[in-house]
């Protein structure tokens, strides 16, 4: 007995200094930083005394410069699993205090072993980032272990979420594992992600730069579009995720339960009447709209930076959650461009893969035109929201509270891309091009004979507009052709989406037989 409780001891002394890390003194140069260490981490985001960790004695292999008889504890990364919120997730959280918590061939493993144990239980699996990059004394087997990474993303995506946390430097090949993965999120001033740092560019390329203007927060989240959000620190991110896991289920084949909000599914909203202005030129934020559908006005927004045009967001109806993809008519007049388009067919496809149902707001006065837009690529972007939608199988309602032109209206979710209900308000207008635009065109012959007549043009573009909006730019002329199935009062928005998600649950649809589409990448 007092053997084994001596090799009990051994062993537990041991495990007390893996635990440690790299020591207390590079766990404080962590903490001069603004940076948590991996194990705070981790102790921050999970239930207290859930997690489990495997793989606490994972060695190196790595022998060359100064690594052979190197102590590296848990060779740089934590592994395991706990529970959140009460819902089990897998998590790996890389050591930066263990020789800058490069990644090796053990390191890889453990991550791979982490995605293999999540994707086997059917659970979330998190990812939190800070690392020097590959650890070029291991070469092949850090390589072959990011090959292996890569594919595991690839195969879990869809089957169970998975959350990237870019909590320091992410570099080099690294870089793409967060990409592979559901949601990036990173942290100002201490995180940073390019696949390429500084020294490497000025020799290879030959520009000075800096890690900022490569891929801080602000370039990934603003202008690159490759992360989602960014906090001001490591606990502000490490809520954030807590917060985003509450809206999305285990895997694909559960369903969350609904959460009671109290908030009644009956209720009208008088202010709709206030914030939806009748005059189709006149802006107002599509988040005020939002905000007052959604159980107890509580949403979370994805890429809010990004695309702003376009607002995507998760929310909660009758306790149970719901994606919401909207116009923002307070940014570029809610039209779509190459970046809100991306952005977009993004998010309905995580919705989709995870049964999520769809809330489609439009106010849109089409895709953005012109030589700019065309160079960046709107066809092939724009398309990825027709393919989306189209592939969706969710849920889908739609509700057009005014503008709905052309492409825009289509890209948006309307019946003929699979829209399940479609309603409108008094104030829609669903048409094929813009009403002035269209009056422009086929009445340019009977303004010029005007003109030449010394008559004022302007009187016949404004008669023909007025008979042109009478005729066709109502929401009686798409209701009677039964592309909506309901006009609506704007108060009742919220009970009359809410109906209609109710009725959708038990919606059975199949894509046909094939190995997969050829999306418009």
């Amino acid at each position: 007995m007092d053997e084994m409780l001596q090799k009990v001891k051994e062993i537990e002394d041991l495990r007390v200094k893996m635990r440690a890390g790299g020591g207390e003194k590079a766990a404080a140069k962590q903490r001069s930083r603004g940076k948590m260490t991996a194990r705070e981490r981790i102790d921050y985001l999970f239930d207290p005394g859930t997690f489990v960790e495997f793989d606490l004695f994972a060695k190196t292999v790595g022998k060359d410069y100064g690594l052979d008889g190197k102590f590296v504890p848990a060779d740089g990364v934590v592994t395991g699993y706990g529970k959140i919120n009460g819902r089990h997730t897998f998590c790996y959280s890389e050591d930066f205090t263990v020789i800058a918590g490069t990644f090796g061939e053990m390191h890889g493993r453990k991550i791979c072993k982490t995605l293999d144990l999540a994707l086997k239980m059917g659970c979330p699996v998190i990812g939190i980032n800070d690392s020097g990059g590959a650890r070029v004394t291991e070469e092949m087997g850090a390589l072959s272990e990011y090959g292996k990474l890569f594919f595991r993303h690839s195969r879990a995506s869809g089957a169970i979420p998975q959350l990237a946390l870019v909590m320091g430097p992410v570099a080099g090949g690294q870089a793409y594992s967060p990409a592979l993965m559901d949601f990036i999120f990173m942290v100002q001033d201490t995180s940073y992600m390019f696949i390429a740092g500084p020294p490497l560019v000025k020799a290879v390329v030959f520009e000075e730069t800096t890690e900022a203007e490569l891929g801080s927060p602000e370039v990934h989240c603003r202008i690159s579009g490759v992360a989602d959000l960014f906090r001001e620190n490591d606990q502000q991110c490490l809520d954030t995720t807590k917060e985003l896991l509450s809206y999305i289920p285990q895997n694909c084949e559960t369903e969350l339960p609904p959460v009671e909000t109290g908030d009644p599914v009956s209720r009208t909203e008088e202010d709709f009447l206030k914030i939806i202005p009748t005059d189709p030129n006149t802006a107002y934020d599509m988040h005020d709209v939002i905000h007052k559908i959604v159980d107890d006005g509580k949403i979370f927004e994805i890429k809010k930076e990004f695309g702003p045009n376009v607002i995507c967001c998760f929310g909660r109806m009758n306790g149970r959650t719901v994606g919401f993809v909207a116009s923002n008519p307070a940014v570029m007049a809610g039209c779509l461009d190459y970046k809100a388009s991306q952005k977009a067919c993004r998010f309905i496809r995580f919705c989709d893969c995870f049964n999520i149902p769809l809330v489609n707001l439009q106010d849109v006065p089409a895709f953005l035109i012109g030589t700019k837009s065309e160079r960046d690529g709107i066809i092939r972007h724009g398309s990825k929201m027709l393919y989306a939608y189209s592939e969706a199988t969710v849920p889908k309602i739609t509700l057009v509270l005014r503008k709905a032109y052309a492409g825009g209206y289509l890209a948006m979710c309307s019946k003929d891309l699979g829209a399940d209900f479609v309603f409108e308000l008094p104030t829609a207008e669903i048409c094929l091009m813009g009403p002035a635009g269209a009056v422009n065109i086929l009445f340019r012959k009977e303004m010029k004979a005007a003109k030449e007549k010394g008559e004022d043009p302007e009187e016949v573009r404004r008669r023909r507009l007025k008979e042109f909006y009478d005729k066709y730019v109502n929401p009686l002329y798409s209701a009677g052709l039964q592309h909506v199935d309901d006009i609506i009062d704007p108060r009742t928005m919220r009970p009359a989406i809410v109906n209609a998600l109710e009725v959708c649950r038990t919606k059975r649809d199949e894509l046909p037989r094939k190995k997969h589409g050829n999306m418009p990448i």
